[in-house]
Parts: C-alpha cells; structure tokens; sequence
C-alpha cells in the first residue's frame, strides 16, 4: 500500500479506521481519499485496506 507517497506494508487487513488510529490521527481531523476517491468519514469503519491501495491522508490543523 503508499500512503502519501510512502510505502509501507500490511500485515493483514484492516479498516480505514484502525488504520489511521494505529497511526495516530484524529479521526475527526483528516480526510482521506483511496485510490482516487474521497471516502467520507462515515464509510472510515467498515472501508477496507490492501496493499493494492493508494491512499492520501490530508490532516487539517487549526492556527492562526
């Protein structure tokens, strides 16, 4: 799988969800688009990984 131009390996499948907690964002700060598509946040828990995907993570962060 690339995330964000990285590669990195699963080890078995996972939801988007668990995925991006092991990686320790805030499910209610990021979007996310797989394989060309924006998935919206509600599909996070039952939206599957492989590593035939590609997926963009965009974190957003407040500031002024």
């Amino acid at each position: 799988m690339h995330v964000n131009g990285i590669h990195i390996t699963l080890k078995e499948r996972i939801t988007l969800s668990g995925f991006l907690l092991t990686e320790g964002h805030d499910l209610e700060r990021v979007a996310v688009e797989k394989n060309g598509e924006i998935v919206p946040r509600v599909s996070f828990d039952t939206e599957t990984l492989s590593d035939d995907d590609v997926l963009e993570i965009v974190c957003f962060v407040g500031g002024g």
